[in-house]
């Protein structure tokens, strides 16, 4: 009977240290088990959440143009390695067929009017160039060889191919005509807002900023390299009004 107790009352027991240790295994097993479903139910609402932010555009399906009154295009360049010389065209259209549910379905063309290019030089350039053919310094970017050449090329035109969703990220895939040369451009964008019914339009109204970047001398932009930057920086933003 004392050693029963004995046994019983000592730390070095059987009974004392295997007990012990399969409480603590137990334990351990059912604290696992709940950290694995804490981290499932996590990332699937992370990634519920994601795609439904991809998704949740109230304009409805069909065809949309860019309002010019809230649309851009610039595009930005290195000038000398000292600053992005920035420019813009201030005459294009976009024409968006959109599928709300399923962006992938969706498509986007884009014609650009060379001559439209506007660069706010605001200095006296017929002193600086009085030989030039030009009278303005937009003149001589949108009509020389050496730049958009608009007197051979009237229209720079991209055509989307291919939209790949990720979340909130759209990766535009397509083809860009410039130069009289086509070659693919992948662009990203991302939805900035929508509306079934505009306020004051009473229709779909969806809003797109979309950037990317493109070497110019893959469609045979030469000569000017070394002082403006091969790459070439695109800059969307506007809205699209359902037609």
């Amino acid at each position: 009977m004392n050693t029963s107790r004995l046994e019983l009352a000592s730390p070095f027991s059987t009974d004392a240290v295997v007990a012990p240790r399969r409480t603590i295994r137990l334990m351990q097993g059912r604290q696992l088990d709940l950290i694995n479903r804490v981290v499932a139910a996590v990332l699937a609402l992370v990634l519920a959440s994601a795609a439904a932010e991809g998704a949740d555009i109230k304009a409805p399906k069909g065809t949309y143009k860019n309002d010019p009154l809230h649309s851009s295009l610039t595009f930005k360049i290195d000038h000398m390695g000292l600053s992005h010389y920035t420019a813009r065209f201030t005459k294009f259209n976009a024409t968006l067929d959109l599928d709300p549910a399923k962006l992938a379905n969706s498509s986007v063309t884009v014609n650009i009017d060379p001559t439209s290019v506007r660069t706010d030089y605001s200095g006296d350039f017929k002193a600086a160039q009085n030989d030039s053919p030009y009278k303005t310094f937009d003149e001589q970017i949108a009509r020389d060889n050496k730049f958009l050449n608009a007197d051979k090329f009237s229209t720079v035109t991209f055509k989307s191919a291919k939209v790949v969703q990720t979340g909130e990220t759209l990766k535009i895939t397509g083809d860009l005509t410039f130069l009289g040369v086509t070659k693919p451009v992948t662009l990203l964008g991302n939805v900035v807002g929508s509306v079934e019914k505009h306020p004051f339009l009473g229709k779909g109204v969806v809003g797109f900023s979309a950037t990317g970047t493109v070497k110019r001398s893959d469609w045979g932009m030469i000569g000017t390299q070394s002082f403006l930057g091969d790459e070439v920086t695109i800059i969307f933003e506007g809205e699209f009004d359902q037609q």
